[in-house]
């Protein structure tokens, strides 16, 4: 009889795991679709268990195989399946991530509703995988982003960010010396350098000095790491996750978790160098975003009659300072890198540009007031933004029926906007969208849009990237720096291939000609 009813009990929860399986792989999704479609939208007809995961990846792949011309339209290349279901089904249209529905929101009031409302429009709950690259205030909703937000938001201040300034310029320089010794050591008036890793290396530097006050050198390592990490990243989200596949020890599992442990342990290490120092009473450091943390952390904690409950921990602290990191990084290397391209493919902004950086400061190191004056020059950061943003797609999700303009849709639906596609959108910026014409932010961004939201590369609203305005004034700096000593050109060996690794980037690298001014 124990026997029976062991087995009854074995086939009862066999039937309920194969009915749960159904259920979210087959009849929620079918359920799904024929709302959506009862909504006016668009889209191909769900696949079982892939979605439409398959063809992305294929399109992703095929795009990815061939450069495109200088003058060619950059969409296709980059998010090549989702210009095709524009093309294909118009902007009311939505994908398949596997059983999961992402309704493709191009319209700016829409952009603004859902931006603006992060009370009922949350971020997606991430593969449990790809939370090892960056976590922490990205992640979190309701109280804890609030209380994160309220700890970090310090440490970006506009005075503190003047204090910055400085270690930005030791970083922009020691990379400006490494220039001039390559072109002094060719023979040629022009030396041919591929200038990613060297961007990539300033902007490490730059936010190892300005995170952790360390130099590149000490942060070498965690920059190699996140480098890995953010490949395998991507490798994870192109493919439908199953639950429970974070547990299986596959080489790609293992060495997620192996590079994880090795960041937190050289985060861990110099939080823990830093607490020792703040309580000897011998940190007086008020210029790295570390330091301004953990000293606006203890604020709190100590206002609120030392409740931890009210602070971040060591383990929490770790995910801020990988998200500083990867993203302080990854973002400004990117702008950087684009903007030196499209200045050489436009020379005349260049000279342009060159001039008024001579007339703000001459010959002398850029200072924070000066950096402010630069009107060209954020002109033409703003125009590389919308035509090469860092994240080419924002996502979110509703866990209750949801108003959204016309539309009334069920829990689960997630809502993709795609950053790229509304910053090249002919009907939003005019004929010249897919052109690099950095005028039509002479007068500000507010004018540029129309005051719509249809220029968010750092987001928009309440969750805004914290960082936007560090990562804006360290890039005015090095362009400064860079205009004041070098002028540069495509090399003719540069082939163009913009590609989406997690962020904008070109896929084989950013060779030019440099020569000294």
């Amino acid at each position: 009889m124990k026997g029976v009813l062991v087995l009854v009990a074995m086939l009862s929860g066999v039937i309920v795991w194969a009915w749960t399986v159904v259920r979210w792989v087959w009849l929620r999704p079918k359920t799904m679709e024929k709302l959506l479609r009862g909504q006016g939208l668009s889209g191909n007809r769900y696949r079982l268990f892939y979605g439409d995961t398959k063809e992305i990846k294929h399109m992703a792949k095929l795009a990815n195989s061939k450069p495109i011309n200088l003058c060619d339209d950059i969409v296709p290349r980059v998010l090549p399946f989702h210009h095709h279901i524009i093309k294909a089904h118009g902007k009311s249209s939505f994908t398949w991530m596997g059983p999961v529905a992402r309704v493709n929101i191009l319209e700016p009031e829409l952009i603004k509703e859902i931006l603006m409302n992060n009370k009922d429009f949350k971020k997606p709950t991430p593969n449990p995988l790809a939370k090892y690259l960056v976590s922490g205030l990205t992640g979190y909703e309701d109280e804890k982003w609030s209380k994160h937000r309220k700890i970090i938001n310090p440490a970006f201040y506009v005075d503190k960010l003047k204090n910055m300034v400085s270690a930005m310029c030791v970083s922009s320089s020691e990379m400006m010396k490494e220039w001039e010794i390559l072109i002094d050591g060719n023979s040629n008036a022009a030396c041919e350098v591929n200038i990613q890793p060297y961007i990539e290396a300033l902007t490490s530097d730059v936010i190892s000095r300005t995170a952790f006050g360390s130099s590149y050198i000490q942060g070498r390592k965690i920059h190699q790491l996140q480098k890995e990490q953010a490949q395998l990243t991507l490798e994870v989200l192109q493919s439908v996750y199953i639950p429970g596949w974070r547990f299986l020890p596959t080489r790609k599992n293992r060495r997620l978790k192996e590079i994880n442990n090795q960041l937190r342990c050289l985060f861990e290490d110099i939080i823990k160098k830093r607490e020792n120092t703040m309580n000897l009473g011998e940190d007086d450091n008020d210029d790295d975003l570390l330091s301004l943390l953990m000293k606006s952390n203890r604020k709190e904690i100590q206002e609120n009659g030392d409740n931890n409950n009210l602070g971040m921990n060591t383990s929490e602290i770790i995910e801020e300072c990988k998200t500083f990191y990867f993203a302080g990084q990854e973002t400004t290397s990117n702008l950087l890198t684009w903007t030196m391209i499209l200045l050489s493919i436009h020379p005349n902004w260049q000279v342009h540009a060159r001039e008024e950086v001579f007339q703000v400061f001459g010959t002398r190191k850029p200072d924070y007031d000066g950096l402010g004056r630069l009107k060209i020059v954020t002109m033409i950061l703003n125009e590389v933004l919308r035509l090469y943003p860092p994240a080419t797609i924002f996502t979110r999700v509703i866990y209750k029926e949801t108003k959204l303009g016309k539309m009334t849709l069920p829990p689960g639906v997630q809502f993709l906007l795609p950053v790229l596609l509304v910053h090249h959108d002919s009907e939003l910026w005019g004929e010249d969208a897919k052109e690099f014409n950095p005028d039509r932010f002479s007068q500000g961004i507010s004018k540029a849009t129309n005051n719509r939201v249809s220029f968010f590369p750092f987001s928009w609203g309440p969750r805004v990237c914290i960082g936007n305005n560090f990562a804006i004034l360290e890039a005015k700096l090095a362009i400064a720096m860079m205009l004041q000593r070098f002028s540069f050109e495509l090399s003719p060996f540069y082939t163009h291939a913009p590609s989406f690794v997690l962020t904008l980037k070109p896929q084989y690298g950013a060779h030019m000609l440099l020569r000294k001014i």
